[in-house]
């Protein structure tokens, strides 16, 4: 019998080790990868079924990530697993389509029970956040989506920018030109109506662009 494909994405090496322990003795452990970038090239290669993914990892984080992934394999289940127990993110994450979100402290037991969940296409939110998240909604019914006025490639550049990376810097990740990057850095700053590199970090955190 075939056992389902499964792929770990998170920047915490002993996280990613302990993980695939767990699931070993249940699952096809195919990779993992330690930031959003390497996510979205490797992904279609090894074709899992389901990723289960930090959101708060370097260079794209991991909901962006997830996302354009679920554009480019619209079968795959997204299970989130991370430290942020901040319940807008969480609503913005199930919004999106996320079939799990869970917390890093969240039981292992938990874990398979949300893979299994999403396996038959169900939904899991850890019962540690599921109140909070009930109060955001009705605070904010519908989503606000702030990080939505850029486009993918400003959300790119404003989060490398935001991590300190430099414009060459920038520019070398995403394989393109340094000006190009200073294009968008300053369309995205248009946008948003803000003058400082300060208060693009700022929008940055803020929209969860920049998720730690």
């Amino acid at each position: 019998m075939t056992r389902t494909r499964i792929m770990l994405a998170d920047d915490h090496t002993i996280l990613v080790e302990a993980f695939r322990k767990l699931l070993e003795p249940h699952y096809d452990v195919v990779g993992a990868v330690a930031d959003g970038r390497a996510l979205l090239d490797i992904a279609p290669q090894l074709n899992p079924e389901v990723i289960i993914l930090d959101i708060g990892m370097p260079l794209m984080n991991g909901l962006e990530a997830g996302l354009r992934l679920k554009e480019l394999m619209p079968m795959v289940k997204l299970v989130i697993l991370t430290m942020n127990d901040d319940p807008d993110l969480a609503v913005e994450a199930m919004r999106s389509g996320i079939s799990a979100y869970l917390l890093k402290n969240s039981a292992a037991e938990e874990l398979l029970r949300a893979i299994q969940m999403a396996l038959k296409g169900e939904t899991y939110v850890t019962p540690l956040i599921a109140q909070g998240m009930q109060h955001s909604f009705i605070r904010n019914p519908e989503a606000t989506g702030l990080s939505k006025v850029l486009t993918p490639r400003q959300r790119e550049v404003v989060q490398l920018l935001a991590e300190g990376k430099s414009m060459k810097e920038a520019a070398s990740i995403l394989k393109i030109k340094e000006r190009t990057v200073a294009f968008h850095k300053y369309r995205a700053m248009e946008e948003l109506n803000v003058t400082t590199s300060a208060e693009l970090v700022q929008f940055a955190i803020k929209s969860k662009i920049l998720v730690k």
